[in-house]
């Protein structure tokens, strides 16, 4: 036991020094791989150690497989070990070979080596590889740490002679696309996998696996003598997967466990690990060919930023040498049996190839540049071609320092670009490739200024190149057939559209200037201005693109935070669009942005919203001023034919509808009014039966339970709008009813989208709630009894407010908090008050603020309550005595700023 505690204290002490070298600050790459191998042969050392003792005799041997066969071991990796049993011997027959194996197992648990073990003879070696592309793999890399070299080499002869070299390179091609699946087909996640995610190291390890099984080589030295690679390939793929490792082997470090993920947590920590420090913002000229862009003060970077712009610019080489080097090895292994491909002329510069684009010679990029952007305009015009070759792809990549200034202002590649972007089919994916091969941010100079950068605003989950592709998709989608069941009332008003390629445009356009401080939208529009100007669009489209960038956030503002019911907000939204065809332009590329965002921002509720603001602003655009009066009347008219169909007494809405003023029909549709009416009428008779001291009916049960008017009604149902509960609320009003409500949707796991808030002449207050929850589902009548019987008990308690659950931020709201801000100001018409508050969203922040407002005797009127990711923009119309003080106001907003901090800070 002795010599086991000396070797554990050794093996430990020896690892905490290397560990220690491989931590060191700083970002060079040059002596990771060799502190990883050195780790990898203590390991081994160590492992012959426990290999000794454990006495296993002649005929076993034990081996490295899977990434410790490399020879390199990462900090906190499994060591995945192969126990080689010679023929015959069996572990579960031989009950001292399975103490023997038990004891060296846990002897290496011990000293701390996070096994991976597997025990075979060489024929279930064999046989598994056969059936398992992973273990094929695994064993692929095997080498011999201790034991019986005869073995070793006998499994080696024998899974050589196994190996398919064709079908392995298909198993792993398809084992890597369903990877890449999985990490959504992008090396730009915000939170990437350094290892699996597409240009992760991964990516890299596959080209060897395959390159190895078809004896092709096992360096990248050697695939660049053997034609695979070039030697400037050979060097840009040993720089970026030494960066990858070291990113790799200090997350390891930093994290204490096997951490594979640049997750928020530690971005910052590996950043600095890296030598990377926050910048202050500074004066800048951006760098290009265009004489307008005047100096611009760039915002402030995190250090986080600058380390995964890095990382970015490392995946995206990685992927397009993976995508080169697999293309030429697939070629490779199909040369031998189809002989030379055929080519198809396309040109005098371009072949069909297997259906993949081909360049005729290798330098056709540099002799002629032209010829670049034709690329990828026969990419969408050739019928039947597919993808590029690997030689294409290469010659591109080659070609990078020929896209310069000069071929930036020639008017030949202005003019490829446009019809680019004016094709009938396939300008998603030809923008797409030209990102990947980096021809679009060398083409665009302001866009390769925001290829890999981070959006620290907690509702985008691209980096803005990826976003900015993501609306361009949405954007394209509406103008095919193919895709208009998805949002049928876009693809109804693109369908009449002449110029989809504007949209293109604004698209590309539309964040392009983020990060260089200012206002993004505003140095966009200078930007794509300059864009039309030198590809000679004329100037009505330019006014209209330009329109577009400059406006991109105006419609979704507009329509999350203000009340579309007030005529003068729809009048001076309508003056600001102007006409129809910028209504609609900008009503589709705002549909487009919010949902180019991330898959949680968008909803039906939004899509509501700026549908009713399209609407409304284009009946008053089509000449038809807003008339109240009549909104009005053809509102009740619509409610009253629905209410006939469900055979009300005629006259009964007269009881309810003579307690609501013009702001009640201004606020809610048709359909809303008829529920409501419906719902209320009934008992507002047993409420005025009562009032007056008379039964319900002459048959009526003294006894039943309708007999006695409840304090408030609950109604719910499905919404309108296709997710969610609408909520409906009838009750005594009272200062702190609706924290109370919020209060409740809060404990019971819902989150509001919308509340509007009205007071009738009565007193009585009539709310509407629009809810989601993820557990709706078939069994929503369950949920609607719950919602209505658990939300009017709530309300009918009395006391005081209960204080606010304590629940968890999320990740992304740790590393990226926002600052609370808060802002209380008098409406236009200086009747009630307008409160914003901007925070980050978190469990019960509703309940918080509203508990803060019943607090000061302040009733809420209509909340806008607008999610962006796990950010929040709540707008709050609201009125109070205490509103009218100065004093007041001062500390009802610190009150509302400290409840703000208080949950960011204690929750954290």
């Amino acid at each position: 036991m002795g010599d086991l505690n000396e070797l554990r204290l050794r093996y430990r002490s020896d690892k905490a020094a290397l560990l220690a070298d491989l931590g060191v600050q700083g970002s060079s790459t040059r002596g990771v791989r060799s502190a990883l191998q050195k780790l990898s042969r203590l390991t081994d050392q160590t492992l012959r150690a426990l290999w000794e003792r454990s006495g296993f005799g002649p005929g076993f041997a034990l081996l490295a497989v899977g990434g410790f066969g490399r020879g390199e071991l990462f900090p906190s990796s499994d060591v995945d070990v192969l126990v080689l049993l010679p023929d015959g011997a069996s572990p579960e027959t031989d009950a001292a070979l399975k103490e023997r194996l038990e004891g060296f197992i846990g002897a290496c648990w011990d000293l701390g080596l996070e096994i991976g073990s597997s025990v075979r003879s060489i024929g279930e070696c064999v046989e598994e590889a056969s059936k398992d592309v992973t273990v094929q793999t695994s064993l692929l890399e095997c080498r011999l740490i201790t034991g019986a070299k005869a073995q070793f080499s006998q499994l080696v002869q024998r899974l050589a002679e196994a190996m398919d070299p064709k079908a392995f390179f298909v198993a792993k091609t398809l084992e890597m696309r369903q990877r890449h699946t999985k990490f959504e087909n992008t090396p730009y996640s915000l939170e990437p996998n350094c290892k699996e995610s597409p240009g992760g190291l991964r990516d890299l390890q596959i080209i060897l696996w395959v390159a190895k099984a078809a004896g092709l080589g096992r360096s990248w030295d050697e695939l660049a003598r053997k034609g695979l690679a070039t030697p400037l390939e050979a060097r840009q793929i040993k720089a970026n997967e030494a960066l990858l490792t070291l990113i790799r082997a200090r997350l390891h470090l930093l994290a204490h466990r096997r951490e594979d993920r640049l997750v928020f947590d530690l971005q910052n920590a590996v950043a600095e690990s890296f030598g990377f420090k926050a910048q202050v913002p500074a004066v800048i000229t951006p760098v290009g060919s265009d004489p307008h862009h005047a100096p611009t003060a760039r915002t402030a970077r995190r250090a986080s930023e600058q380390l995964m712009k890095r990382y970015y610019w490392a995946a995206k080489a990685v992927t397009q040498l993976n995508q080169i080097l697999l293309l030429n090895i697939e070629e490779r292994l199909n040369s031998d049996e189809q002989g030379p491909q055929q080519l198809r002329p396309i040109n005098e510069r371009f072949f069909d190839k297997a259906n993949m684009l081909e360049v005729a010679s290798d330098n056709l990029y540099i002799q002629q540049p032209h010829a670049i952007l034709e690329t990828f305009l026969l990419y969408q015009t050739t019928v039947g071609i597919k993808g590029l070759s690997a030689r294409t792809l290469r010659a591109l990549y080659n070609a990078r320092p020929v896209m310069n200034a000069k071929f930036r202002n020639d008017p030949v590649n202005r003019a490829t670009f446009l019809q680019i972007l004016q094709q009938p089919e396939g300008i998603t994916h030809a923008m797409r490739l030209m990102n990947q091969t980096s021809v679009l941010g060398r083409y665009l100079w302001v866009f390769r200024h925001i290829v890999g950068q981070m959006q620290h605003d907690l509702f985008h989950v691209y980096t803005v190149d990826q976003h900015i592709l993501m609306v361009l998709r949405n954007v394209r989608r509406y103008f095919i057939a193919d895709h208009s069941h998805e949002y049928p009332f876009c693809s109804q008003l693109a369908a009449g559209w002449d110029k989809p390629w504007i949209f293109y445009i604004a698209a590309l356009f539309h964040d392009i200037a983020k990060g260089r401080g200012g206002d993004h939208s505003d140095l966009g529009a200078k930007d794509v201005r300059s864009f039309c100007r030198q590809h000679g669009i004329d100037r009505e489209d330019a006014r209209l693109i330009e329109f577009l960038v400059s406006e991109h956030l105006t419609m979704s503002r507009i329509a999350q935070k203000e009340d579309l019911s007030d005529p003068d907000v729809i009048h001076a939204f309508a003056q600001r669009v102007g006409n129809e065809r910028y209504l609609t332009a900008l009503y589709l590329l705002t549909v487009s942005d919010i949902r180019g965002t991330s898959p949680k921002v968008w909803n039906a509720w939004k899509g509501k919203l700026l549908e009713d603001l399209y609407r409304y602003t284009l009946r008053t655009l089509g000449g038809r001023a807003p008339d109240p009066g009549a909104e009005i009347e053809a509102r009740k008219r619509e409610a009253l034919s629905q209410l006939a169909l469900h055979a009300l007494p005629h006259m009964a809405h007269k009881a309810l509808w003579e307690t609501l003023d013009v702001s009640y029909f201004m606020r809610h549709q048709a359909d809303e009014i008829a529920w409501h009416t419906r719902v209320l009428t009934r008992q507002l008779a047993l409420n005025a039966r009562a009032a007056a001291g008379q039964p319900e009916a002459p048959d009526a049960d003294p006894s039943a339970e309708d007999a006695t008017p409840p304090a408030c009604i609950v109604r719910a149902r499905l919404s309108t709008e296709g997710e969610g509960l609408q909520v409906l609320v009838y009750a005594p009003d009272q200062s702190d009813l609706f924290a109370r409500i919020c209060g409740y949707f809060d404990n019971a796991g819902f989150s509001i989208l919308d509340a509007r808030v009205h007071t009738t002449r009565s007193n009585w207050a009539l709310d509407t709630f629009q809810v989601v929850t993820p557990t709706l589902s078939e069994h929503y009548r369950e949920l609607i009894a719950m919602v209505e019987n658990d939300l009017a008990r709530t309300i009918d308690q009395r006391g005081p407010l209960p204080m606010p659950s304590k629940g968890r931020l999320s990740r992304r709201v740790k590393s990226f908090p926002v600052t609370p801000r808060v802002d209380l100001r008098p409406d236009d018409k200086a009747q009630r008050w307008l409160l914003t508050v901007s925070a980050s969203d978190r469990a019960g922040l509703l309940y918080c603020i509203s508990r803060v407002l019943a607090q000061h005797q302040i009733s809420v009127q209509l909340a806008k309550v607008s999610t962006l990711g796990e950010r929040v923009e709540d707008t709050f119309l609201i009125s109070g005595p205490e509103l009218q003080v100065n004093k007041r106001q001062i500390q009802i907003e610190t009150e509302l700023l400290e409840t703000l901090e208080e949950g960011r800070q204690g929750f954290m």
